[in-house]
């Protein structure tokens, strides 16, 4: 009987809350909503010490804490969220720690793509954005399951950075233009075009115009599947983007709470949008100037 009593007050507390939600969310709606919030989950291990907790057991918060903000996020509308997983820089931790973190990283994404997960009951596909060279082969299998496993969801995207560093990206996507460059002007030249270079060029008239340009860039980086980011959320109060979405984010508001990462709640969200939206004006017209 307490048994029955605790899950109806449960599912009165969800009701409550669910309601309450939406109430907030119907306000913010008046005003300009972002497309694309980023995460820095900054501070699990930090939490998990100053609470004098297992090691590894602020990781397992965290992703709770996740579960929840990317339901709010959903709930809200904002259709592309993306999350700091795991940066390159990650691996110079004890080697006991990295692996533990990878056989949590595994287990979550297992649980991702199950049948009555979050991102299947909201239509979230999955993206893994990074060198997935760099992790084992179980972890890599495992992203490409749920990449694969989600690959028919359309209503909103969710991005993965694993094993992930914006210069690391930035020098992959150099390369690939370049290499695509070169192939295409190996095949004009292949096809009888006298100059490939200048045929690439626009037939050779101005020298100046150059061969690559931001946009060919910018379609060989990882996290072309969405767009550039209107907020980065980082908790514990750093100001510091750490190597995530550098590119990405010249004209994006950065929020920065001083809470650690398992704590970050519904609130911390609201108020990130009600930042957003009162610098909103501000920030479009910077990006029509630049």
């Amino acid at each position: 009987m307490e048994k029955v009593f605790k899950n109806k007050i449960s599912e009165l507390f969800q009701c409550v809350s669910s309601l309450s939600r939406k109430c907030v969310f119907s306000v913010l709606s008046i005003g300009p909503l972002p497309d694309h919030i980023a995460f820095i989950m900054d501070g699990n291990r930090r939490y998990a010490k100053r609470c004098n907790l297992l090691e590894g057991a602020g990781h397992k918060l965290g992703y709770a804490a996740l579960m929840n903000m990317l339901k709010y996020c959903y709930e809200l509308n904002i259709k592309f969220v993306t999350i700091y997983a795991f940066s390159i820089d990650n691996f110079r931790r004890r080697p006991e720690e990295v692996q533990s973190t990878m056989i949590l990283i595994q287990e979550k994404i297992e649980d991702l793509i199950k049948e009555e997960s979050l991102v299947n009951q909201y239509g979230v596909r999955i993206y893994f954005l990074g060198n997935l060279k760099l992790v084992s082969k179980s972890v890599r299998l495992a992203a490409e399951r749920a990449m694969a496993a989600t690959a028919g969801n359309s209503k909103a995207v969710l991005s993965i950075c694993l094993a992930y560093t914006s210069t690391d990206e930035i020098v992959h996507a150099v390369q690939d233009c370049c290499d695509e460059k070169k192939e295409e002007i190996r095949s004009l030249e292949s096809s009888g075009t006298e100059n490939g270079l200048s045929a690439v060029r626009g037939n050779g008239k101005d020298k100046r115009k150059d061969i690559i340009v931001v946009h060919d860039v910018e379609k060989h980086m990882h996290a072309a599947v969405a767009p550039d980011p209107d907020i980065i959320i980082r908790t514990s109060g750093e100001t510091r983007l750490s190597n995530f979405l550098l590119w990405q984010s010249a004209w994006c508001l950065l929020y920065a709470p001083s809470i650690l990462w398992p704590q970050i709640g519904f609130r911390h969200l609201v108020w990130a949008v009600v930042e957003f939206q009162r610098n909103f004006c501000y920030l479009k017209q910077k990006m029509k100037l630049s």
